[in-house]
């Protein structure tokens, strides 16, 4: 298996999407293969902007302490992606920081795998074999980002698909408006490790009888959470809790009308490890979501992981649960929802192994199965004896992002970023970030 630059819309944290769950399964299955996984970039404007100069203490290069060949890069941000300029140095810099950490961890020719459609200037600039474009979230229809910015995701996600070498969706809306648009499409949906949900597999009630617990395990965003289905269903059961645990990314208003509601409980982000011990304390695994364009395009993990527990499903027929319509309980608008609740809450069981079962035919490992048998269709496992560039000695300096940054930056404010250094001072701010935390 050829080693791979995965750009990522997220940080490798305790949460866990499909890029950790792809690279977690084809590191166990190629204990040689290395990745360098980018994250999210430190923003150095946005930070002196604001004052959070925390957010810059995150190492710039690490290696993870589970995944032996896993390299953690978060690269920095030097200007704001407003102005073009900005993106024309930004787009510089990420280029150089991504080649250097390429070659620090000693990648072979790699795989450059982009799920962030920004990233498609690194196309050609840092020694990739090849390019695939994962498409998880048609973010093209997300109503919530402003008109220039929609403009410039339309942009670059449609140069994506013409430059990548493989495009890769989770759903087959997305398959539909990408189809024509590049040179090979797969349709490779999200899964499951059904063995990390045996917790779950059990048939007591959690809550009192006529009090059932539903819980929602998940981003917590206003594009995707109905909040009148949340609000009907804790106010025509009040004798039951209604649990919404996940990244919160509320406005304050929904945040307010959410609090007002005594019997909805809003938990932070859980570990992955933790998940399966959180739906276990859920009656009924709920998805309130907005039927939207946006939300057709998905292919909710959470689909799989609800089945992995053989729990009870109360959902609104968006894509995905729809099409387990025999095992899970659908229904739209405030009454329809209610009323999957409902029948959801008085099951018997008896659908729990049939749920299980769909759950096992669609693992993370049958998804990495099928994107395998595509490389090797492509003829990207094989690795080609090509020289190394050697690693630095292990007396590089250990530079912290937020070090780096202090010494070139002069002055900011929420218009102009001035900085010290011109064209080659950045590359040298690059240059000296480079140090690698063991």
């Amino acid at each position: 298996m050829r080693d791979i630059i995965f750009v990522s819309l997220e940080n490798w944290d305790g949460v866990w999407r499909r890029n950790q769950f792809l690279c977690a399964e084809w590191m166990r299955r190629f204990p040689r293969l290395r990745i360098l996984f980018v994250g999210r970039p430190m923003d150095v404007s946005h930070a002196l902007r604001t004052g959070n100069e925390e957010s810059l203490k995150r190492p710039w290069l690490s290696r993870h302490p589970d995944f032996e060949g896993l390299t953690l890069l978060n690269p920095l941000k030097l200007l704001p992606n407003s102005i073009a300029l900005g993106r024309a140095i930004n787009s510089r810099t990420l280029a150089s920081q991504v080649k250097k950490a390429a070659r620090r961890a000693r990648l072979v020719n790699p795989l450059l795998w982009i799920n962030d459609h920004f990233a498609g200037t690194l196309v050609g600039k840092v020694g990739e074999r090849a390019v695939v474009y994962d498409i998880t979230d048609d973010w093209t229809l997300m109503g919530a980002i402003p008109v220039q910015e929609r403009r410039l995701v339309r942009k670059a996600d449609a140069e994506l698909c013409s430059k990548a070498d493989l495009v890769v969706v989770c759903s087959e809306a997305l398959e539909k408006t990408r189809k024509n648009a590049c040179r090979r499409l797969v349709r490779v949906p999200n899964g499951v490790d059904v063995e990390h949900y045996k917790l779950c597999h059990k048939t007591e009630k959690v809550g009192a009888p006529g009090a059932p617990v539903f819980g929602y395990l998940g981003t917590l965003h206003g594009e995707r959470l109905d909040f009148q289905l949340i609000e009907a269903l804790a106010n025509r059961r009040p004798n039951s809790k209604i649990i919404l645990c996940g990244p919160n990314m509320l406005q304050e208003y929904e945040r307010h009308q959410l609090s007002s509601l005594s019997n909805v409980e809003v938990r932070p982000p859980v570990d992955y490890r933790d998940v399966p011990a959180v739906l276990s304390s859920f009656d009924v695994c709920i998805l309130p979501h907005r039927k939207t364009p946006f939300t057709e395009s998905l292919n909710p993990i959470k689909l799989w992981e609800y089945l992995a527990t053989g729990k009870p499903i109360a959902a609104t027929s968006v894509a995905g649960f729809r099409d387990f319509h025999e095992v899970c309980h659908l229904g739209d608008g405030a009454a329809g929802f209610v009323a999957a609740c409902d029948a959801a809450s008085k099951e018997s069981g008896v659908a729990a192994g049939s749920r299980i079962r769909l759950a096992e035919a669609n693992s993370w490992k049958r998804r990495v199965d099928d994107l395998t048998e595509v490389f090797r269709q492509e003829s990207w496992l094989g690795v080609q004896k090509t020289k190394v560039i050697p690693a630095p000695s292990a007396a590089a300096a250990k530079v912290s992002a937020a070090n780096v940054v202090t010494n070139h930056v002069v002055a900011m404010n929420t218009s102009s970023v001035c900085l010290r250094s011109d064209a080659n001072e950045v590359q040298a701010l690059v240059a000296s970030s480079a140090g690698i935390t063991e």
